[in-house]
């Protein structure tokens, strides 16, 4: 399908040149003249080319593009579309229908990994608009959603930086692609041109780095579309074996968005966000140009990407990490639900307790995991982590709640295990996570003032999240437990990370491709309600912008606090045309999308 790529770019310079008549419009700041003006409720707009516009590109503009970039330009066509008689894209129909393919798309639709590897493919469906989902009625309607229309399959950083080109030149709607986990639609965009990054797939370690810092310790040098297991499966067989700060979900990749949110995971006690253990990037900036930031050169830069926010300043193609050795560590897992308990109050007592422990839990090393609401009354702890502690050492820790819950008749259902190094207790302990559902996500962190002065309120506001239909995913570390106060400005994340000792995750499940109003209903009950009670609940905490309500109020001081400021200004510094865009990123308050979220606007 993807091979007819010169009929679909012929289909692109029809509808370029059969555009009903439309207004250009300049715009105070920006030296591109290539807007389209739109209305909307009263508003005017300067929105980016998208197909259809005069302004997007023609045949012979597409076709150097693909010359440029060694023919890895691509038409981008749904995952679902094989099985579908007809794909009725915005550059044309094409048949699409194959029934091996739908086969394999349909049988692999929940896996990451499958997922990931895909050009243009978000591993949450929501911000795709769900208009192609796998099915078993080829003469269904398969069209393209907001899935962006063309990509890149960079293999080279001149691929990288002919993308940029291109979209800045001709003022198109860029996103970059690694591995498409992101739960804020970042991966996905309508009328969109994408950048994959995924195969950038080179890892060098170093036993000595030797750099702008006074770091001289063990480093890894990892490309833009390395992965989490990747990376420390390798580390695991050095000698000694090493780790790395990583995310607990081991398909994330660890030199984009990860790192440019902050990156927290397992190791977080011991050495912060993956964004303070940074060394140095390889990246490419909005005016395409290939750029080192580290601690001396372009270090305003190199503190951004710190934590700064993703798709904000620069395109990220080589990451340097410290790497430390790994430790023998332990785990548990434990559950609590209706065959320990069929009372509810005896279940949110038991919830309490847990919870209560979350301060003490962090300041003795542990990192715990833990899903609420799942299924109703249901408290899925899977694992507690204790790095380089040994299953006597863990048990002497956790020994204090499990008491509690037994003075009120709650024995919950356990099991332990111990492992020579943290690598394995990741393998085997923690959960493999799906792709391919539908929901919306937000979430808020728990300072320690909370837990200490207003814990009743936190958990009734656990209460308030179950009770609305929404479930939780809950991490407890602490950001500022091992890495020291002096090392806590070096990067850009929220000052306010430093005294969280719980990050929550809040998930609303509701259809990519459900009507307008359940959406929006759906939305305010995440902002209004569920998001809502845990902010009343922890005034201390704050918001992590890679697992977070993307419409959270106040969101400049919630995802960055006193550093937005900054952030705000470099953002203008390196990208002073819009080049780069994810929502509520530094820089971005004119910026929406428009027209049921499709056209990506300045509002004049």
């Amino acid at each position: 399908m993807r091979g007819s790529l010169l009929s679909l770019l012929c289909g692109t310079l029809l509808l370029a040149q059969n555009a009903l008549a439309q207004e250009a419009v300049s715009v105070a700041g920006y030296k591109n003249p290539k807007w389209v003006l739109r209305k909307e409720d009263g508003n005017s707009f300067a929105c980016k080319c998208s197909p259809g516009d005069y302004c997007w590109p023609n045949k012979d503009q597409w076709q150097k593009l693909n010359h440029t970039v060694g023919g890895n330009l691509q038409v981008n066509i749904p995952p679902g579309a094989p099985c579908y008689n007809i794909f009725k894209g915005p550059l044309g129909d094409i048949n699409t229908y194959n029934a091996a393919e739908c086969d394999k798309v349909t049988s692999n639709w929940y896996n990451e990994q499958f997922q990931v590897g895909l050009p243009a493919a978000g591993l949450w469906t929501y911000f795709t608009n769900d208009t192609c989902r796998p099915t078993t009625n080829p003469s269904d309607t398969c069209t393209l959603g907001y899935y962006p229309v063309m990509v890149v399959m960079s293999k080279t950083v001149s691929h990288i930086q002919a993308g940029i080109n291109f979209a800045r030149e001709n003022n198109l709607r860029l996103i970059i692609r690694n591995t498409g986990h992101d739960f804020l639609g970042r991966s996905v965009g309508w009328g969109a041109l994408v950048i994959n990054t995924h195969g950038f797939k080179d890892i060098k370690f170093s036993k000595s780095w030797r750099g702008a810092c006074d770091y001289t310790g063990s480093a890894v040098t990892v490309g833009a579309g390395v992965q989490a297991f990747e990376v420390l499966k390798q580390a695991n067989a050095m000698k000694p074996p090493k780790i790395m700060v990583t995310g607990e979900c081991a398909t994330v990749g660890v030199a984009g968005g990860l790192v440019q949110g902050g990156g927290h995971g397992p190791l977080t006690n011991f050495y912060g966000f993956l964004a303070d253990t940074a060394l140095q990037f390889k990246v490419i900036t909005a005016d395409g140009h290939l750029k080192t930031a580290n601690a001396k050169t372009n270090s305003d830069l190199f503190w951004a990407l710190r934590g700064g926010g993703p798709a904000a300043f620069a395109v990220i193609v080589e990451a340097t990490y410290k790497i430390f050795d790994d430790k023998p560590s332990s785990g548990i897992h434990m559950d609590i639900d209706n065959t320990h308990t069929s009372s509810p109050a005896s279940f949110w007592e038991a919830v309490r307790i847990f919870h209560s422990y979350s301060t003490y839990f962090v300041d003795n090393g542990l990192y715990i995991y833990y899903e609420l609401g799942t299924a109703g009354h249901n408290l899925h702890v899977h694992p507690i982590v204790g790095i380089g502690k040994t299953p006597a050492e863990l048990d002497t820790v956790v020994a204090p709640m499990f008491a509690d819950l037994a003075r009120i008749g709650i024995h919950p259902t356990t099991s332990k295990a111990n492992f020579a190094t943290f690598y394995d207790l990741f393998n085997a302990m923690f959960e493999i996570e799906v792709a391919g559902n539908s929901a919306l996500t937000g979430g808020w962190t728990i300072g320690r003032e909370d837990v200490e002065s207003n814990h009743s309120a936190i958990v009734s506001a656990f209460q308030t999240v179950v009770g609305a239909g929404s479930f939780m995913v809950g991490h407890m570390w602490s950001a500022g437990h091992g890495l020291p106060e002096k090392e806590w400005a070096n990067s850009a994340v929220n000052p306010r990370f430093r005294n969280v000792v719980d990050k929550l995750i809040t998930i609303v499940p509701v259809g990519g491709n459900a009507p307008l109003a359940d959406k929006a209903a759906a939305q305010h009950k995440l902002t209004h309600v569920v998001d809502a009670a845990l902010r009343n609940a922890a005034p201390n905490g704050c918001a992590y912008i890679n697992e977070a309500d993307p419409y959270e109020p106040d969101w400049q001081n919630a995802f960055w606090g006193t550093n937005y400021a900054a952030l705000r200004k470099l953002r203008r510094k390196y990208d002073p045309e819009g080049v780069f865009y994810a929502v509520s990123t530094p820089g971005t308050e004119k910026w929406t999308q428009i027209e049921t979220g499709t056209r990506l606007c300045l509002k004049l």
